[in-house]
């Protein structure tokens, strides 16, 4: 009984996975600009290969009896770097001047540099004077 329920939570795990990874690869392919397809791929598919892994993960723990401890470095990594090199492209892509899809209703990054300060590329040197 509890091979059939294990059987059951991995496939659904590792389906649940490639379905979310289909569906940000359609995503990509269907999606106007790259800032919607940057979204698409790192949402995603992030959650579908950490879902894969965790199937993996689980298939190796209940039906091997090994647990691997790179899958979860691997869950970690993942997490980590793919919604932050979405992020630094994403804003790379903005500052390249690449335009969003013309319905885009909001733009925030364009509405913060607008009101932001820029620094000199050079601190200023202050004398101070002590007093005598």
């Amino acid at each position: 009984m509890i091979d059939i329920i294990m059987t059951s939570i991995i496939t659904f795990f590792i389906l649940a996975g490639a379905f979310l990874a289909a569906v940000s690869a359609i995503g990509v392919i269907r999606l106007p600009d790259v800032y919607t397809r940057l979204h698409a791929s790192s949402k995603s598919s992030t959650l579908g290969v950490m879902m894969m892994m965790l199937g993996a993960f689980l298939y190796f723990w209940f039906v091997d009896g090994y647990v691997d401890s790179k899958l979860f470095l691997a869950v970690l990594f993942i997490f980590i770097t793919a919604p932050v090199s979405a992020h630094m492209l994403s804003r790379s892509a903005f500052h390249s001047n690449i335009s969003p899809y013309r319905m885009t209703v909001i733009n925030e990054l364009a509405r913060d540099e607008e009101g932001a300060i820029e620094l000199p590329n050079e601190p200023e040197e202050h004398e101070h004077k002590e007093d005598e």
